[in-house]
């Protein structure tokens, strides 16, 4: 998808591509939904994770001292 916002046509189109068939009084509510998630995730794809470990190295409720402050 490019960067330009989808349109309710477009989302019904893609809705009816995927099995999810849309009365027609959604298409703007779905497009416009779609669009906010498209923004978000474009926001997290800036973000560097390049030190950050994988989840299954996560340990909750473990504290790192060596980390610096």
């Amino acid at each position: 998808m490019s960067a330009a916002e989808l349109t309710p046509p477009e989302a019904a189109r893609w809705a009816a591509r995927g099995g999810l068939p849309l009365p027609a009084d959604r298409h703007a509510a779905v497009a416009a939904t779609a669009d906010h998630i498209h923004s978000v995730v474009a926001v997290l794809r800036e973000l560097d994770f390049g030190d950050t470990p994988p989840a299954p190295a996560y340990r909750a409720g473990e504290e790192r001292h060596d980390a610096a402050i």
